[in-house]
């Protein structure tokens, strides 16, 4: 792994670019490669927090191979048409089958590579392993990549963790993962009844409760990294997902390291 006191480069770089229900995008590049996992800020935004993170919009837009798209909600694709439709962009667009005619395209045709849930991948350097998530939305996933013998998993926007999913979250080294509610303060926050029940369903979204079971009972001793993303800015507080999560490392003596990841400033870059 990559170390400031070593000195030693970065072979694999990740950044969650953006977390939450207003938009979502993160960043995985190795020497070779680069790819965006969803697309939900607009390419202006995206490149202020490229440019947040040190690196030249122009320069990784150009070098971008591959955009992959976990599912069809807004905060996941509000970006993609523009995206798909700009010269400054080659990369190919992969979603699964049943995703893609989910997206207004508009006028142009983008560049799709389809694929089947539950399918493989290479792009460039990067292997990539797409795992069928509980959402409501069409045919959701969740992606975990390997590159240069790093690994690294992404499960965000599901309802609970099924022992599918969680044998795909094994043997990572950074795994951004979903903490999105406070039961408590959904149960009186403002949302009408009706999404209330949609967050909290199998369907919805991981609440911090479940998030720190899955910490204390199945996390992998292994990861070094984890980010906890996709935070409600109304259910929840990044210090009392900081908290449980911390409770729940501590109680098994792990000594992964914890990040909160924001809806609207970049997380750290983690490299390896």
């Amino acid at each position: 792994m990559y170390s400031e006191e070593s000195g030693e480069a970065a072979i694999v770089k990740f950044c969650v670019l953006a977390s939450g229900s207003s938009g979502n995008a993160a960043l995985l590049a190795t020497e070779n490669t680069c790819v965006l996992v969803d697309a939900g800020l607009s390419m202006r935004e995206l490149g202020k927090r490229l440019t947040a993170i040190g690196e030249d919009p122009d320069r990784v837009f150009g070098r971008l191979d591959a955009i992959l798209i976990t599912h069809e909600h807004s905060d996941h694709v509000a970006g993609l048409p523009v995206l798909a439709r700009s010269k400054r962009i080659r990369a190919t667009i992969h979603m699964t089958h049943l995703t893609a005619p989910a997206i207004d395209w508009g006028e142009t045709a983008p560049r799709l590579e389809p694929f089947q849930a539950g399918a493989a991948l290479q792009i460039g350097d990067i292997e990539v392993q797409s795992f069928t998530i509980p959402h409501d939305a069409i045919d959701p996933v969740g992606f975990a990549f390997e590159a240069q013998g790093v690994r690294i998993a992404i499960a965000t926007d599901l309802g609970y963790i099924p022992e599918s999913v969680k044998f795909h979250l094994r043997r990572t080294d950074l795994l951004l993962l979903e903490a999105n509610h406070d039961l408590d303060m959904l149960k009186v926050g403002p949302y009408p009844w009706a999404v209330k029940q949609r967050v909290m369903s199998r369907v919805g979204h991981l609440s911090n409760l479940v998030m720190s079971d899955y910490l204390e009972q199945d996390l992998d001793s292994a990861t070094c990294q984890l980010v906890l993303g996709h935070l409600s800015e109304q259910n929840n507080h990044p210090a009392i997902v900081h908290m449980m999560a911390t409770q729940a490392l501590d109680g098994r003596g792990l000594r992964t390291r914890l990040s909160i990841a924001s809806q609207h400033t970049p997380s750290a870059v983690f490299q390896f």
